[in-house]
């Protein structure tokens, strides 16, 4: 049937609902580029289920691996347990033990755990000498500045510091 947005879709029903066929409707808006057959395939949807977006239920491809009961074990596994911390397990040897596939442990991770993997970075150290001294050169820029532009400039600083 080919992408058609779901607002589209709906636009194909309404001037369904109305009597319109399925020629007229695809040559009503020829900036949409609807192809005839695919606009007789939203009609009949339409007249069959009742909505053009609304899809039968057991339609989509059943989930096998992502079970309540495989979502509740990664879950376990992944995360350290309370007062023992370091028993947490990478998705490797998560898959491993309950023979899942690796992708659908970092599937289940991300989607149903909701949880996403981050690297601690060290920031840089400043010392309160190099702090005033970078807030002095940042007076002696302003001052440099003409009146009008120095209200209208401001100073970030996109580096995190300890």
């Amino acid at each position: 049937m080919g992408k058609v947005s779901a607002e589209d879709k709906l636009h194909i029903q309404t001037l369904h609902e109305q009597g319109l066929g399925y020629r007229v409707i695809a040559a009503k808006y020829p900036q949409k580029q609807w192809n005839v057959n695919m606009v007789k395939a939203i009609c009949k949807r339409v007249d069959k289920t009742g909505s053009a977006v609304i899809r039968k239920p057991g339609s989509s491809r059943p989930k096998t691996v992502r079970t309540l009961q495989n979502i509740k074990n990664v879950n376990k596994m992944i995360c350290s347990q309370k007062n023992e911390p370091g028993t947490s397990k990478s998705t490797r040897k998560i898959d491993e033990e309950l023979n899942i596939h690796r992708s659908s442990v970092q599937r289940i991770v991300k989607c149903d755990i909701y949880l996403s993997a981050f690297r601690h970075i060290p920031a840089q150290f400043i010392s309160e000498a190099t702090k005033q001294k970078r807030h002095r050169r940042c007076q002696k820029l302003i001052r440099r500045l003409p009146l009008a532009k120095a209200n209208a400039v401001f100073f970030t600083d996109e580096k995190t510091f300890i």
